[in-house]
């Protein structure tokens, strides 16, 4: 079997970046069971994340950004397999890309599913942990919505958490 098969390869962790205004920890939780579909992805490498390597039960770390105290608000999973993203296909969404032809539509979704609310971690606390100190979301440039996270560095987090 080849080792990259979905059902033998180890979980994998993500930090996924939304505006609390736009969805936040609680609108997830509050949402039917605990799931949002995650759209409005306008970047090509994020979109790759979802389509190429994110799969069912994969963990992520809510992450609210463009507000006054961005961090890590919550634990989530991915709940589905990607699929078109509605939004791109409306003309009155922030979202719609008109160079998005239906038949091949250029941008993707996947549901979250909250799992829970947690103490927010804030960007300035990552960025003062040693071990933390690789993750994407805290390299010079790095403004994806989308980011791998490292299995020890969803055990520092996690770990963090459980303090």
């Amino acid at each position: 079997m080849n080792p990259t098969d979905s059902h033998t390869r180890s979980p994998r962790y993500w930090l996924m970046k939304s505006e609390p205004q736009e969805c936040s920890i609680d609108d997830t939780l509050a949402a039917p069971d605990a799931t949002v579909p995650w759209t409005g992805v306008r970047n090509y490498q994020a979109r790759n994340f979802m389509r190429d390597d994110m799969q069912v039960g994969d963990g992520v770390l809510f992450y609210h950004s463009s507000c006054p105290e961005p961090g890590i608000a919550g634990i989530a999973r991915v709940a589905s397999t990607n699929r078109a993203d509605p939004t791109q296909f409306d003309p009155a969404s922030p979202y719609f890309d008109p160079k998005s032809p239906v038949d091949a539509p250029r941008w993707l979704l996947l549901d979250v599913q909250a799992l829970r609310k947690t103490r927010l971690i804030s960007l300035a606390e990552l960025r003062s942990t040693p071990t933390l100190a690789q993750m994407r979301v805290l390299q010079k440039g790095s403004r994806l919505s989308i980011t791998p996270v490292e299995p020890d560095e969803w055990a520092e987090i996690t770990e963090r958490l459980a303090r």
